[in-house]
């Protein structure tokens, strides 16, 4: 058994033209069976709907992991600045300003951070390969995509990391001397 296809283009109703050709397909053979009438953008959304849930998952699971990441980062920042309590107390007491205080913090949470974007970096153009097949028009290597994503990690890094670093300078340095 053959299956033939018969692709029409036109504008406006689609309903009254695919009754009007089953009719003509039916008149010119009356055995022929007529399965269905679909639009285009149907039979197109119908092919592509394994990529587009792959892609949905994809995301799904990105954005579950760049949760996790701030968690962990702000986790680790805060035990960080906890342990650090009493030499920041000390620095404060001895003339470190709240600014200093904070960009030491700061600086300190960034540099860790963007060593591991630079270690991420490298491992997701090592397994570009593997996604490839579930791109379209987008290079595997493409510069925008890896610009961004390290831009919003690095952000996102930051937004993690300020929150503990703000903590660290409203430490009040004979509270912070008595610590431990």
């Amino acid at each position: 058994m053959s299956i033939m296809s018969l692709v029409v283009r036109i504008a406006g109703d689609t309903a009254p033209v695919a009754r009007a050709l089953t009719q003509v397909i039916r008149s010119l053979d009356p055995n022929q069976p007529v399965a269905e009438a679909r639009l285009m953008e149907e039979v197109i959304s119908a092919s592509v709907l394994r990529q587009r849930f792959n892609m949905v998952l994809l995301a799904v699971f990105a954005g579950t992991a760049l949760v996790l990441a701030a968690v962990g980062i702000y986790g680790v920042m805060s035990f960080f600045v906890t342990r650090r309590t009493h030499e920041m107390g000390i620095r404060m007491a001895l003339g470190a300003r709240r600014g200093d205080v904070l960009g030491l913090v700061l600086r300190q949470g960034m540099e860790v951070a963007l060593i591991g974007i630079a270690l991420g970096l490298s491992g997701a153009f090592a397994m570009t390969r593997a996604l490839s097949t579930l791109l379209f028009s987008v290079k595997a290597t493409d510069p925008i995509t890896f610009s961004g994503v390290s831009l919003l990690l690095a952000l996102v890094a930051l937004a993690a990391i300020y929150f503990p670093a703000r903590r660290a300078t409203k430490v009040d340095p004979m509270i912070a001397l008595h610590y431990e």
